[in-house]
Parts: C-alpha cells; sequence; structure tokens
C-alpha cells in the first residue's frame, strides 16, 4: 500500500458519507519523501492523482471509482500538459471535472492541486 498524503493543515485528508469518498485537494508531495514530485505540471499532476489514488484505496475505493475532480492550476496555460498526466492516470475512465486557474497554492512550488469526489463500490 502507498503511504498517505499528510494534511497540511486542520483538516482531513478525506471523509465519507454513506458509500462517498471527498477528498481533499492534494499536492504533488511524495508523502515517502516529503518533498515535491518535480517542477513540471505533468511530474505533478501524477503525483496530485497518485495522493488522490492512495487515499481513495485506504477507504476501499480507486481512480476507477471517482465520479468528480476538481484541478487547480498555477498557470492554466499549462492546461494541455496537465491533461496529459491527467489522462495516463484515469486511462479510459472520465470522471467529470473543474479545471481553474488559481492565484497561488500552499506550498513552495506547487504548480497543481487536484480534490475528488468518488464512490465505494459494493
Amino acid at each position: 500500500m502507498m503511504p498517505l498524503p499528510k494534511p497540511l493543515g486542520p483538516y482531513s485528508p478525506s471523509t465519507r458519507f454513506d458509500r462517498l469518498i471527498f477528498v481533499s485537494g492534494q499536492g504533488a508531495t511524495d508523502p515517502a519523501t516529503g518533498k515535491l514530485a518535480g517542477d513540471t505540471v505533468e511530474a505533478q499532476t501524477t503525483q496530485c492523482l497518485k495522493n488522490v489514488q492512495a487515499i481513495l484505496e485506504a477507504a476501499g475505493s480507486s481512480l476507477q471509482h471517482v465520479l468528480r475532480c476538481g484541478v487547480f492550476l498555477v498557470d492554466i496555460h499549462e492546461f494541455a500538459n496537465m491533461n496529459v498526466s491527467y489522462a495516463r492516470m484515469f486511462g479510459d475512465h472520465r470522471p467529470a471535472r473543474t479545471t481553474v486557474q488559481v492565484a497561488g497554492l500552499p506550498g513552495e512550488g506547487l504548480l497543481v492541486e487536484i480534490d475528488a469526489i468518488a464512490y465505494v463500490p459494493l
């Protein structure tokens, strides 16, 4: 099992209601090293989704059960580059998604943050 990311503040990495799992925004810090997973939006997107994946798997779900994601980019011009890693992580699964540009994210060098809503299969 992958190590779970630690929250940067007073919040839960996820919360559950019935079969729904709400995953808090995940940055690109590798929980095994405590370091940022790279300085490109592609590398950071992959790590964000690995963090989401670890939280979902600990709750009995997976990326294939994600219903919706929110993607927060520091630079919207990185949209196409983010999509490359995002598509690779999700494969043929296509959850609903909103992507927005933000003025900043909590963490030096952080370029992207991703949150998710998923379900636990029966």
